[in-house]
């Protein structure tokens, strides 16, 4: 026994009380005996490279080039992106990507390249591959944006998973972003990041890596261009970033590095090449759209761990009635199940939950219910005994139930890579229907299980269907919590066929838009903390999931007045807006803050209501071309340097600009504008970019900048939506998008296109259609009229 673990075991039956202690000491050990007797031991292994080519076989969109050790595919789609894949992998079977693969191009081109290489030529890129296996990506005039060395693998000689290493270069100027969500971004710095999706056991802060949520999806800005890199494998690895150097040694860039290992899976890879807008539209063409949440779900969100009864819930809806603050959701935690079990009720605490629910809904507000992944391994549960009659529960190598350790105590997990078991978990959410609720999130579904020391998750060997190719846990841990997104998006479509269902989880893979979004987990209360929550959104979006936020005020302990409020002017930002707190943390209610905090909160309410429209456009915009509601300064110029390197500001869309302040005691700050004019939406003073300006952000707001000429929809005092145009500088025009929504429901609303532009010293909005152009049909308030 290590002397390491027995310690560990201790401080556990200490920590968390002696009863779940011990089960978590058990797990522990149950883990590690089913991994030594379910994974076959690795021994000698050898190491193997492509080799040099010895023949290519031309196909649809680029061929087949055939090494003396292994062999390489590439193919070119007709949307620009490129695949290729190793050892003769191929795009499918993949749970990133969303139905069929786009068909290859046909105008492609494969052609011999010098020094025995081959080259597949396309209108959007040119890869060239070398005779020794070195894969390149290159823009039609001859730029390189990526190289990737020659593989390597390591083979267990008895026979099992290859090992293997992939190394990426990239500019010297370029800039790493992405691979999920990672709490130090959004620009990733040196260093290693793992491709493991975990709970963090605490509440995490910037320094913490990995968390929920991990993809092996990159986005690299350079000066030549931005390129998308997703490798697609779902097993645990690693990458490694070194970012190049411009002019290093003796005058020579030294390139960037990417450096991915991964222990298992198979060695395929899809780029995309082109502006950030492009790449993601490519992007989201491969890995689905994004769902269109509820509209209501685009409001204010208040929830707690520890609400504890109806009628606690009811104080806290009356605070925001009483008070004429907006509230359009309220989220009930684990407390409100009977001791811990997922799909029940506490009848003490919560006796008349459909009536709270119907209650509230005349109110305007919905109920939202967390669901656990974790089932209570009790005969008599009903989930447990509707599951085992289903032999829906994960099993290990010899065929026994694999058990856990979770919030209800011993528990099973459902083995959502399986249709079927997908299926029977979906229709368990009629329970939830029936009770109120109309939204759902996801919670310890990395999967998370207690243990005293090792990982906190299921053993590696742990049997799992994926999709009747059979694995082990190895492969399907990172897309265990997709996989259950799936299980309840498909399984509400099913049975509210008439509503967009409102899902959000705490962990996912690429891909996971196509069911919902998430948000931050466990972020720790603190000025780091904000600062993560911005990271972790801005990172998110650009991996292709566009919704999501952080909780307000961080999970644990006890935010002061101004960390609040700075964190919750924020958040009004950005597309996921949840106050929410731990069992053991200070209260988040506006007014617990004091008078000037809940008047300052207000504004940041009524502001958020204000802009609904918008964020409804921006939701169907998502949906439509894959562009995040929230993108970094950088996204229309990538080629501005400082702009890359700007990480405390963000464009809300196309129209606005904001600039969050991070910092203790901060009531000015420098904020970087792209290039253009911008207007700050309260003084309307207009700046021009690109530059740094200094601006007043006193306790009462946050700066938010407008872009000269844009149109943004709002709601009007009336409740109707109404134009907000930015007036443009004289000379110039302008424009922007409307996406008129009802709120729920599956119409597909007209894309409303607006033009602005001076006739003399009058400002015209239009609007474009298949007719031609005529006035705008909805009320217009045309801002910064003085600042021409």
């Amino acid at each position: 026994m290590d002397g390491r673990d027995l310690v560990r075991s201790m401080k556990a039956v200490g920590s968390v009380g002696a009863a779940q202690g011990l089960r978590t000491v058990r797990a522990a050990w149950r883990r590690r005996r089913a991994d030594a007797a379910g994974l076959p031991p690795r021994g000698a292994e050898r190491a193997r490279v492509p080799g040099t080519v010895q023949e290519v076989q031309p196909g649809p969109g680029g061929g087949v080039i055939r090494f003396s050790r292994s062999e390489l595919r590439v193919t070119v789609a007709v949307n620009g992106a490129v695949f290729w894949g190793w050892d003769g992998a191929a795009p499918e079977p993949s749970y990133a990507l969303a139905g069929a693969c786009p068909e290859p191009d046909p105008r492609v081109v494969l052609e011999p390249d010098k020094d025995g290489g081959w080259r597949v030529v396309a209108e959007r890129v040119t890869v060239v591959i070398s005779r020794h296996g070195a894969v390149e990506v290159q823009t039609p005039g001859g730029v390189t944006l990526r190289r990737d060395l020659p593989p390597r693998w390591w083979e267990p000689v008895g026979g099992g998973p290859a090992r293997w290493l992939q190394r990426s270069e990239v500019a010297a100027d370029a800039r790493f972003f992405g691979l999920g969500g990672r709490a130090s971004g959004p620009r990733l710095r040196d260093g290693t990041y793992r491709l493991w999706n975990t709970d963090p056991g605490d509440a995490f802060g910037p320094a913490d890596d990995p968390l929920y949520i991990t993809m092996p999806v990159q986005l690299v800005v350079a000066d030549a261009g931005t390129h998308l890199a997703f490798h697609d494998t779902s097993w645990d690895g690693a990458v490694t970033l070194r970012e190049g150097e411009e002019g290093a040694g003796s005058g020579h860039d030294r390139a960037g590095v990417s450096e991915l290992r991964m222990d298992g899976g198979p060695l395929r890879c899809w780029v995309m090449v082109g502006t950030p807008a492009r790449v993601l539209l490519v992007w989201a063409s491969l890995t689905g759209a994004a769902a269109l949440p509820p509209a209501w779900a685009l409001g204010h969100h208040h929830a707690r761990w520890g609400f504890g009864s109806e009628q606690e819930v009811r104080r806290i809806v009356s605070g925001y009635l009483e008070r004429g603050l907006p509230l359009d959701a309220v989220h009930l935690d684990i407390d409100h199940y009977d001791e811990h079990q997922v799909f029940t009720v506490d009848n003490e605490g919560f006796p008349k939950l459909p009536q709270l629910a119907e209650d509230l809904r005349r109110d305007g507000i919905r109920l939202v219910s967390i669901v656990d992944a974790a089932v209570k391994a009790e005969p008599g549960n009903a989930v447990y005994d509707s599951g085992t009659a289903e032999d829906a529960f994960v099993r290990d190598a010899s065929g026994r139930l694999v058990r856990g350790v979770v919030w209800p105590g011993e528990s099973v997990f459902a083995d959502f890579t399986h249709a079927r078991v997908r299926r029977w978990w979906g229709g368990l959410y009629a329970e939830r229907l029936a009770q109120g609720f109309s939204g759902f999130w996801h919670d310890m579904n990395e999967p998370t299980s207690f243990a005293a020391f090792g990982e906190s998750t299921l053993p590696r060997s742990a049997r799992h269907s994926l999709e009747g190719r059979g694995g082990d846990h190895r492969e399907a841990h990172n897309v265990y919590g997709l996989c259950m997104a799936r299980a309840g998006y498909e399984g509400l479509r099913e049975l509210a066929p008439e509503e967009r269902p409102f899902v959000f989880s705490r962990s996912g893979w690429a891909g996971m838009q196509r069911y919902g979004g998430t948000w931050s987990g466990d972020v720790a209360t603190g000025w780091p903390g904000l600062r993560a929550s911005l990271s972790l959104v801005l990172g998110l979006g650009l991996c292709g999931v566009p919704y999501s936020g952080p909780d307000v005020g961080g999970f644990d302990g006890s935010p002061s007045p101004e960390l609040y409020l700075r964190w919750f002017q924020l958040a009004a930002y950005l597309p996921l807006f949840r106050t929410h707190a731990s069992l053991r943390a200070g209260r988040r209610e506006p007014w617990e803050f004091g008078p000037e905090v809940l008047e300052h909160a207000r504004v940041a309410l009524v502001e958020r209501r204000r802009l609904l429209p918008y964020f409804v456009t921006l939701a169907h915009l998502a949906r439509r071309t894959g562009a995040p509601y929230v993108r970094p300064v950088w996204w229309s110029t990538p080629e501005d340097r400082a702009l890359r390197d700007c990480e405390d500001a963000f464009l809300l869309g196309d129209c606005l600009l904001v600039a969050p302040v991070l910092e203790s005691g901060a009531d000015r700050r420098v904020v970087q504008l792209p290039r253009g004019r911008w207007y700050d939406t309260v003084t309307e003073r207009a700046y021009e970019g690109p530059t740094q300006v200094v601006v007043d952000a006193p306790l009462s707001r946050i700066p938010v900048f407008a872009r000269s000429g844009a149109v943004v929809p709002v709601r009007g005092d009336d409740g109707g939506l109404e134009l907000e145009v930015w007036a443009p500088a004289r000379g110039r025009t302008g424009g922007g998008l409307v996406v008129p929504d009802a709120g729920d429901g599956w119409d597909e609303p007209e894309v409303e296109r607006y033009v602005t532009r001076w006739e003399g010293r009058r400002l015209v909005v239009e609007r474009e259609g298949e007719d031609g152009v005529m006035a705008s049909p909805r009320p217009v308030r045309v801002r910064g009229i003085g600042e021409r």
